[in-house]
């Protein structure tokens, strides 16, 4: 091996250093100012500070506190759900079958009574959830509630006195800072419950991503980090340096499906929100603005346009009475800068029932300030025609149509439905039932009456709409 001039030297000095430290041995030390010899055991706090910043202590660093802080609240989670299996398409005499699929996610405990936090996407769709405690204890879990839109769900165990997550904050996080993310990528294949514990920084705040097909809910004001967030990780905390929860850890961006220094995290003043109402109430309470704003086609807009265009007003709802009109441009909510839609959606979310938005907005060539007062949804607050026992209908309004987004202006919607009718009949929760044997139907009333002059075991046809598109499926009431 060669070394530079720079390097000798360098390499020179630090063996006279070394030489020097060990003709020393005997633990005296000459400072050059004063040439005076002190003895080691004159100097006690120096001895003292010399054993606290040795090898074992420098190793004890935050992110090492932080991970045995956080670490013994994660917990592993298995979902067992059934998922439709296609037939070769050689296989000309067989129908599809199902097929049972188990996958795995990440949860922390949020109270020391069992009550656990996750994604929603870990649970969707289970049959069965299994709960694996730091200790390897496996536990049944039931599904609390969930909400798809802010992907966040919470289980519940029967275990008391377990260790509980300390709740931070994520409004005050610094571009920069360590940040610690915790989950069980493995599950319980690496032989033990210990999580996987990954550490990074903030990259950035406040970052809104795009829905896409596989992605239901809407990411917004998330935390991105380049901690490595990997699949089975969802669900899991995303902690700072003192060991307080900021974040979610909810998805990744990869070409992969690994971790390329992506990952995103659920702010926790949300997920604590949305956990709280649905523990409290079983579900979560949206708010209803009434307006609809140019969405993903005028993302490129924002510079030009300088806030968000109002493309539809529903007549008599919130912003109809606040006096916004289509057209308008909504520059600030709350003093939060709108830039596209994202924002808007972003407001949107963290909004209750009653409360007043302030809306900076330019109309008609001038820029004002107006307020808003959130109502209740229409399909929530609408009257609720209960059919078959385990279907509630509601019939189709202006106000019903706007906040759905559907293109039917009467009929009745699905508003509620329970999973074994849903099986049996491939209707949904969001459906328009527009006519049953071609006769077709006005309302939620019509529909129940029709439905209970149908005679038993005689086939029906049921016509409605999902998505923009008109499906009908066959249905025997027996």
């Amino acid at each position: 091996m060669s070394f530079s001039p720079t390097r000798r030297r360098l390499r020179s000095s630090l063996l006279q250093t070394v030489t020097l430290l060990a003709l020393l041995g005997c633990g005296e030390y000459r400072p050059a100012s004063t040439g005076r010899v002190v003895a080691a055991e004159e100097t006690p706090a120096v001895a003292h500070a010399a054993l606290r910043t040795g090898p074992v202590d420098s190793r004890r660093t935050a992110i090492v506190e932080a991970a045995e802080r956080v670490g013994p609240t994660v917990v592993s989670i298995t979902v067992r759900s059934r998922q439709q299996v296609s037939p070769s398409p050689f296989d000309f005499f067989f129908v599809p079958q199902e097929a049972e699929q188990v996958s795995y996610g990440t949860g922390f405990i949020i109270r020391p009574d069992g009550t656990i936090l996750t994604n929603q996407h870990v649970v969707s769709g289970a049959e069965g959830i299994e709960v694996t405690l730091p200790d390897g204890a496996d536990l049944p879990a039931k599904l609390l509630g969930e909400d798809a839109l802010t992907d966040i769900a919470v289980l519940k165990i029967e275990r008391t006195g377990l260790k509980a997550v300390t709740v931070g904050k994520s409004t005050d996080l610094m571009i920069g800072e360590w940040v610690v993310a915790l989950g069980n990528p493995f599950a319980y294949l690496l032989g033990n419950s210990e999580p996987t514990v990954t550490a990074g920084v903030v990259s950035a705040t406040g970052r809104n991503i795009l829905p896409g097909r596989e992605q239901p809910g809407l990411y917004l004001d998330m935390i991105q980090t380049d901690a490595a967030i990997n699949p089975g990780n969802s669900g899991g905390p995303l902690a700072n340096a003192l060991g307080e929860v900021v974040g979610v850890n909810s998805s990744i961006f990869s070409q992969t499906g690994g971790s390329i220094g992506l990952g995103f995290a659920i702010p926790i003043e949300r997920a604590a929100r949305v956990a709280d109402e649905i523990i409290r109430r079983g579900s979560v309470q949206r708010a209803w603005v009434g307006l609809e704003v140019a969405g993903a086609e005028s993302m490129r807009d924002w510079k030009t346009q300088g806030g968000v265009l109002v493309t539809s007003v529903v007549p008599g709802g919130p912003a109809d009475r606040a006096g916004f009109r289509r057209g308008d441009v909504l520059i600030k909510a709350n003093n939060r800068p709108l830039r596209n839609f994202l924002d808007w959606e972003a407001v949107k979310l963290d909004l209750h029932v009653g409360d007043q938005v302030s809306l900076s907005v330019r109309q008609a060539g001038r820029s004002v300030v107006r307020g808003l007062v959130t109502g209740d949804l229409p399909s929530v607050a609408a009257e609720k025609v209960t059919v078959l026992k385990e279907l509630e209908l509601v019939t189709v309004t202006p106000q019903i149509q706007a906040e759905q987004g559907v293109a039917s202006s009467q009929g009745a919607m699905v508003y509620k439905i329970a999973d074994r009718l849903s099986q049996q009949t491939g209707l949904r929760q969001g459906d328009v039932i527009l006519a049953i044997n071609r006769r077709q139907l006005r309302s939620a009333e019509e529909a129940r009456q029709v439905l209970n002059t149908m005679p038993p075991r005689e086939p029906f046809r049921v016509y409605f709409e999902r998505q923009g598109q008109i499906s009908f499926t066959d249905l025997v009431l027996r």
